[in-house]
């Protein structure tokens, strides 16, 4: 995927980057030039601005599909003959299939708009133009991505993704001249969810992995040669394989494990074919849990998993399917933040430790789908390393499907890159010190759940998984003879992962944005930037939204930073004011260095914000019952989101609702969300919020300038309409 650029661009890009690197960050914000203007490419627009160009690029692709229709077996004879179409059957079923596609437009007609400003709902937004150009053209080819021999060009494509969204997170890409060096791998899934089953499906095969090795190693004489291969302990010593109990070999470095196969085949010559069938009768694959649990881990305890309690529902799921128990995915609690709370974690490996119970994997979310929450991803790997040292050894999955994307903002573009790099002054300063470091130790975790038809506004279906090691993908590989024929493993993409039959045009899709659209500050980068920027500030318009006279409050969940820091009332009121003289009523070009400054510190890790209402009655007293608070809510919900049993209702400004649930969350993040909303915690119960998600780049900066009072002004309108019906 690399594209050498012209002197002359290289040139230009020298001088914009010279003159970059001499502004401050707040000037950098503003910067008006050729990169900036390169977002109104990307996309067909709000109001369809770039409809020419799309429909002439959709055109090729018909255009070119056709002719290889047409050029391919050239002396083939026709079928559908111009006396075919003349016939009366023949324009019968065309006259039929154009009243029918006609009815299906006029049906889509009442679609979510996620192309609109006004759409701040779910975690959705436009499609990039060569995204949808790449899906459509290879759409025409429907190219299977079960294998090579079905998908040659999808395949390969797929390949090329894989490792782009690796570099993308940080990771090694470069091709090891040593064939043990570790290098990584990634493909694409239908989306996040069997993404997360097959990291789980990998951690829970590799824990067990080297109990069958140590069990095919004492029984097939196949493997005589390497009977005395030594594994390393966390003490520094090395020791046989076969002479360790369970619990060791249950806790070797991940690492070490993934290693051993190829240390038989290069420091003990056996051939890959005779340790797969030495293998294969003693894998957990081949024997199942039960079987395998009573043949060699007769005293064990049944494995765990955990995460926070803001995880994605697909990991109790997936925890079901994989015979693991969705009861075995321990919940660990979330800070008044929501993200994970390290505490918590160590109490629950500490249990761990001390019972033996095994720890197959510890999920960390960067940007949960509801409050857009970075978990300490940096202290759970320092972590592990801890634990290490005492015997307990774990995965550390990073389930980025919502923020994986977000790591453009930190990635440098360079003259060897294959997309235009004319502008690098996205705004990556409004990623927080907290959320950079997270993004850092992204590395060090062993696999990543990322979607690009999430925050890489790709056509779904288009997930995808990274592994840190490669080796950690031919564990949850299945060779079916009647797909594989011995093709080079990096096209061979089906072999991997849960799928079978998956579309090559989603590949493409994801190959063609990234080629246009580079995952590094140059393009993704500044897209999420802008997106973040006009997040926080849609966010500083929803916290000031109410005056002192209305008959309501706004509560985040995000807290301003005078509240974060625990300040008096007259100063978080001080700050309000600040924030809505000096952010909110400014255009962007008017917001001050200190402004900017401030703004960098509002809303969320990401740009999912969460919010709630509660209304004051006649009296000016706020409502205290928090079941009338969730009503409320829930009404404001009602009145601004779409419904299929009300298509006419077109709502001024579109968000979504969730609830805080105290088994969830925990009783105390609960707890302190109801005392700051002013509703009496004494009888705790599950609470509604709003959320609000701004993946559009544009939103504060249309041909008629900022778009967020228009939003704001929507939900204040519905929001004083309802307290006025809750106070009568």
């Amino acid at each position: 995927m690399v594209n050498t650029l012209r002197p002359r661009q290289l040139n230009y890009a020298k001088k914009i980057n010279e003159y970059i690197k001499s502004k401050p960050p707040e000037e950098l914000l503003n910067l008006e030039g050729p990169g900036t203007e390169s977002l109104a490419a990307w996309f067909l627009g709000p109001k369809a601005e770039n409809q020419d160009l799309f429909s002439e690029l959709i055109m090729q692709a018909i255009e070119a599909n056709c002719n290889d229709r047409m050029e391919y077996y050239r002396q083939d004879p026709k079928y559908v003959t111009e006396g075919l179409k003349e016939s009366d059957e023949y324009k019968h079923c065309v006259k039929y299939m154009k009243r029918e596609y006609s009815e299906l437009l006029k049906r889509l007609k009442n679609s979510v708009p996620f192309f609109s400003y006004r759409y701040q709902a779910h975690m959705n937004w436009d499609l990039t133009m060569p995204g949808m150009m790449g899906y459509f053209s290879a759409m025409l080819y429907n190219q299977n991505n079960v294998a090579a021999e079905a998908s040659p060009v999808t395949s390969y494509l797929e390949a090329l993704v894989g490792s782009d969204l690796c570099k993308m997170l940080g990771f090694d890409t470069k091709s090891p001249k040593d064939k043990r060096t570790i290098m990584s791998w990634g493909h694409i899934t239908c989306d996040g969810s069997v993404a997360n089953l097959e990291a789980m499906w990998a951690a829970r095969n590799l824990k067990y992995y080297p109990i069958t090795v140590a069990v095919a190693l004492k029984n097939d004489p196949s493997l005589e040669a390497a009977k005395g291969m030594t594994v390393p302990l966390p003490d520094g010593r090395r020791c046989p394989l076969i002479d360790l109990d369970p619990w060791s070999i249950l806790n070797l470095g991940i690492d070490d494990i993934l290693n051993l196969t190829q240390r038989m085949q290069l420091e003990y010559g056996i051939s890959v074919q005779a340790i797969n069938k030495a293998l294969d009768p003693y894998t957990i694959q081949s024997l199942g849990f039960e079987q395998f649990s009573r043949c060699h881990l007769k005293d064990a305890q049944p494995p765990v998993l955990m995460g926070p309690a803001t995880k994605h529902y697909s990991w109790p799921k997936n925890a079901a399917v994989l015979g693991i128990g969705k009861n075995n995915f321990l919940n660990i609690n979330v800070d008044n933040d929501a993200r994970m709370d390290t505490k918590h974690l160590r109490t629950q490996l500490d249990k761990c430790l001390a019972t033996r119970q095994p720890v197959l994997m510890v999920v960390v979310v960067l940007g949960s789908t509801e409050e857009s929450a970075v978990d300490p991803l940096a202290e759970v790997i320092a972590m592990r390393e801890e634990y290490r040292k005492s015997g307990l050894e774990f995965a550390v999955h990073v389930d980025a499907a919502w923020g994986g994307y977000f790591a453009s903002l930190l990635r440098k573009p360079h003259a060897g890159s294959s997309g235009l790099i004319m502008d690098c002054h996205t705004p990556d300063f409004m990623l927080s010190d907290y959320v950079t470091e997270q993004y850092n130790a992204i590395p060090k975790a062993d696999s990543v759940t990322i979607d690009p038809h999430k925050a890489g506004y790709i056509p779904y279906p288009a997930g995808g998984l990274c592994y840190r090691n490669r080796s950690m993908r031919d564990l949850v590989a299945f060779l079916a003879p009647e797909v594989y024929h011995g093709e080079t493993v990096d096209a061979a993409m089906g072999v991997f992962g849960i799928e079978g039959s998956k579309p090559g045009a989603s590949a493409a899709g994801v190959y063609l944005s990234h080629r246009v659209i580079r995952p590094d500050q140059s393009g993704y980068g500044k897209i999420l930037g802008k997106a973040l920027f006009n997040s926080k500030r849609f966010y500083a318009g929803i916290v000031t939204l109410a005056e002192p006279d209305d008959p309501f409050i706004v509560v985040p969940v995000q807290q301003i930073p005078a509240e974060r820091k625990g300040k008096s009332r007259k100063e978080i009121e001080k700050q309000l004011h600040y924030i809505k003289k000096n952010i909110v009523e400014k255009e962007n070009k008017d917001i001050t260095p200190e402004g900017i400054n401030l703004l960098k510190e509002l809303g969320s890790d990401q740009i999912i914000i969460t919010y709630a209402f509660n209304f004051k009655d006649k009296n000016g007293a706020l409502n205290a019952d928090p079941n009338k608070a969730n009503d409320f809510n829930h009404k404001i919900f009602e009145a601004l989101s779409l419904s299929p049993d009300n298509p006419d209702h077109k709502p001024e400004l579109i968000i979504t609702t969730s609830q805080f649930e105290p088994e969830v969350y925990g009783q105390e993040f609960v707890r302190t969300f109801m005392r700051r909303l002013g509703v009496d915690d004494s009888n705790l119960i599950t609470m509604n919020f709003l959320s609000s998600t701004t993946m559009c780049p544009w939103l504060t900066d249309t041909e008629k300038g900022n778009f967020v009072p228009v939003l704001t002004k929507a939900l204040r309108d519905a929001v004083i309409e309802l307290a006025h019906d809750f106070q009568a």
